[in-house]
């Protein structure tokens, strides 16, 4: 969509744009609902593959949504060079990781500290870029 006033543009992403996105960074935001009301909180992921990721995290309140088997959402976003904005969701119902493939050395460390690893389907993939 364009904006004609503003020459705000923006670009819906593909769903590929948005995995390789996800899987640049190892840092993000886990949205969830604790008590009725939203919260983010810091998660370290991994791509597992381009339809699955690994968040290591210590809160409790993520590790129960897991075990609860209960939707969480995960976002990034990011700025480009040229000045533009994205922003990448990607949601799925949780569950306590039984992977064991080798860790990345963002996860390790997490785990190290004490974090615990869920595993999130990327069910919905969603992505947009504003410039």
């Amino acid at each position: 969509m364009t904006h004609q006033g503003d020459r705000v543009r923006r670009s819906t992403l593909s769903r590929e744009a948005c995995v390789s996105l996800l899987g640049g960074t190892d840092l993000a935001r886990v949205l969830i609902s604790v008590r009725c009301l939203p919260a983010a909180l810091p998660a370290r992921i991994a791509m597992i593959d381009n339809d699955r990721m690994l968040l290591a995290s210590a809160e409790e309140s993520v590790l129960v949504a897991a075990y609860r088997g209960e939707v969480l959402s995960v976002q990034i976003d990011g700025l480009e060079a040229d000045g533009a904005t994205w922003s990448v969701m990607a949601s799925g119902i949780a569950q306590p990781s039984t992977d064991d493939q080798p860790l990345s050395a963002p996860l390790r460390e997490a785990v190290a500290r004490g974090a615990r690893l869920v595993e999130l389907p990327l069910s919905v993939v969603t992505g947009e870029r504003v410039g």
